[in-house]
């Protein structure tokens, strides 16, 4: 797998594979993303702070990410145990549904960690929707602890961090 910044030239991939995602969590009954959020402008946004980063396997886009020391005022919700300072935030992980439950997920998330710890980071933060069995098994299966949550309009997310 390739890891590179993303490009403006991605933009209409990374919309198709959200689109795709979007699907597939419904036909689970998790309905975390629609067409409100994440949306194009989102990822216009984090491609123009050099904030995304996709994952290609032979060119095909299976996978991309935002890292960022951005959060929303909720993860003043949370009883962090490392220092602000050395955290860094992952956002907006998404595998496409074509490519998942081949461990790319975890492949991904392990490239993440020591892309941060490389930059100097000590610690990771995100939020998971509490009602993405998924997810929540993927991050909490990596070493991830809840240290508290946060409401907002699709419902409650577990905010969660871990010790690079």
């Amino acid at each position: 797998m390739r890891y590179r910044l993303g490009t403006i030239n991605d933009l209409d991939d990374i919309c198709e594979l959200i689109k795709d995602a979007v699907i597939e969590m419904e036909k689970h009954g998790i309905y975390q993303w629609d067409e409100i959020y994440p949306a194009r402008s989102d990822f216009e946004e984090d491609i123009k702070n050099n904030d995304l980063y996709v994952v290609l396997d032979e060119d095909r886009l299976v996978a991309f990410y935002v890292i960022s020391k951005e959060c929303d005022e909720q993860y003043g919700n949370g009883c962090w145990k490392y220092e602000d300072d050395s955290a860094y935030i992952l956002h907006r992980f998404c595998v496409d549904p074509k490519a998942q439950n081949k461990g790319i997920g975890k492949t991904v998330l392990e490239h993440i960690e020591d892309q941060i710890r490389n930059m100097g980071y000590q610690s990771v933060r995100l939020d998971v929707f509490t009602k993405n069995p998924f997810a929540q098994r993927l991050y909490r299966h990596n070493g991830y602890e809840v240290r508290g949550h946060a409401d907002w309009r699709k419902g409650r997310f577990d905010l969660m961090e871990k010790k690079l």
